[in-house]
């Protein structure tokens, strides 16, 4: 299988049956984000305990790549320490902008699928709305409009 192959089909799988999709009542942390250019939201839900992610859920509404996004992020922040969430956010930014060195990329894991995506800048905001609804919530911001370029 190439690596457009199983790109296409991990973002599919992800799209069609998001991981840890659905609402926490009463979080610890939220945040609503959108990006108007596209249409894509989400709303995101954390339970922070012990400087850990103890919970997360999702609903996103979108396109495909934010979804996939959204639902890979959820897996790979559950259960790690805040600091090593921004520590990962920032990779994964660092990836979506096509700074692909391989020890990075091999950090990312199952993430690394994205790496192509900054071929694409408007498919970047997609697949960083989740992210940047995660550090947004983690902040405080309940609600925000994402408009990076």
């Amino acid at each position: 299988m190439s690596e457009r192959e199983l790109y296409q089909k991990i973002i599919l799988e992800h799209n069609a049956k998001p991981k840890n999709e659905g609402i926490i009542l009463g979080p610890t942390h939220y945040n609503k984000s959108y990006n108007p250019f596209c249409g894509d939201e989400i709303d995101l839900y954390l339970i922070i305990e012990d400087g850990k992610v103890f919970d997360i859920k999702h609903k996103t509404v979108g396109c495909s790549i934010s979804r996939a996004s959204a639902s890979m992020m959820s897996e790979s922040v559950k259960g790690l320490e805040l600091d090593k969430v921004k520590l990962l956010f920032n990779e994964f930014h660092t990836l979506l902008r096509g700074e692909t060195e391989k020890e990075l990329v091999d950090r990312m894991g199952k993430l690394s699928i994205f790496s192509s995506v900054w071929n694409y800048p408007a498919r970047v905001k997609c697949a960083m709305l989740g992210w940047h609804s995660l550090m947004a919530a983690l902040e405080g911001t309940k609600e925000v409009v994402i408009e990076e370029k």
